[in-house]
């Protein structure tokens, strides 16, 4: 689940006839180098009660870059693992929601790919990875659930500056599909970073971003409409629950679209520009239903 991946394939010709003359042993052996920037993009696809739809082919699915039509390179419909961010807001206004969220978390987890790989990033004041020094990531579903039952909730909020860091920690990992699940009521009162620096880490990043907002009405200091943005960008979804049994649903009906999602890649146009390219997805269904493709609103493109 990358932005735009460079792959290169590199031949290297050695001569193998003749003993090479202790002039030519110093020189560099020549090199070939191809290069091709794929667009590679994470796509759920929904019809219109919002249940998600599997089994489709690659024919199904048209990409369109700022509005014109690419040949799809490469598809997959394969429920592979990923590589998955919690960012928790550990601020005063989530006091009391700490039982709530390990308990949505654990089922999380239990629904998830076997082999998905997690880390958890807390932010108050400051900003915090939640696992131990010595776990970059983990599959241990016991020591998730530790690192989420110990946070504090105290102090001002700092959403921008825990969302540039999760995204940085994200892009360690060691799976091609990747996810933020953001937990906060998008309030933020502390950070260094702005909300336009997260937007465009996000957009290079390729990462889905999923969030889940919490908050009270009477809290002014929430911002709902930046999660739902982010979401929106990214091709992840938002969520607002209300109740209690809601943040448990929201975090089931995440992790089913993780393991329902397409994977599609592109090539983008010799003649295209270097900046952000808008992308759309359309699904066809082959009983005439209409499909919604969800997936980020772009990338960046290379000079």
């Amino acid at each position: 689940m990358s932005t735009l991946r460079d792959l290169a394939l590199v031949i290297t010709a050695f001569g193998v006839c003749a003993a090479p003359s202790p002039q030519q042993s110093h020189e560099q052996p020549p090199v070939l180098s191809i290069h091709t920037d794929l667009v590679t993009l994470p796509v759920t696809v929904v019809d219109r009660k919002g249940a998600f739809v599997t089994g489709l082919s690659q024919d199904h699915f048209t990409i369109y870059d700022n509005d014109e039509s690419r040949p799809i390179q490469f598809f997959t419909n394969e429920d592979a693992a990923a590589t998955i961010g919690l960012v928790i807001d550990s601020s005063g206004s989530m006091r009391g929601r700490r039982e709530q969220i390990a308990s949505a978390v654990t089922t999380f987890a239990a629904m998830s790919h076997p082999l998905d790989e997690f880390f958890t990033l807390n932010f108050n004041d400051r900003v915090w990875l939640g696992l131990p020094p010595s776990d970059t990531f983990t599959a241990d579903r016991n020591l998730l659930l530790a690192a989420i039952s110990t946070l504090p909730t105290e102090g001002m909020s700092a959403l921008y500056d825990g969302l540039d860091r999760a995204l940085q920690q994200l892009a360690l990992g060691t799976h091609d599909r990747k996810a933020l699940i953001v937990l906060s009521d998008g309030g933020d009162n502390a950070s260094a970073q702005t909300l336009e620096g997260v937007m465009e880490h996000a957009r290079r990043s390729g990462a889905a971003i999923y969030a889940v907002t919490l908050f009270d009405q009477d809290n002014h200091d929430a911002r709902p409409r930046v999660l739902r943005k982010l979401a929106r960008e990214t091709g992840g979804d938002a969520f607002t629950p209300k109740r209690t049994s809601d943040v448990m649903d929201s975090f089931t009906q995440i992790a089913r679209e993780l393991r329902s999602v397409y994977t599609i890649g592109f090539v983008p146009p010799d003649t295209a520009e270097s900046g952000f390219r808008s992308i759309r997805v359309v699904a066809h269904a082959s009983d005439g239903r209409q499909l919604i493709a969800r997936t980020r609103a772009g990338y960046y493109a290379r000079p």
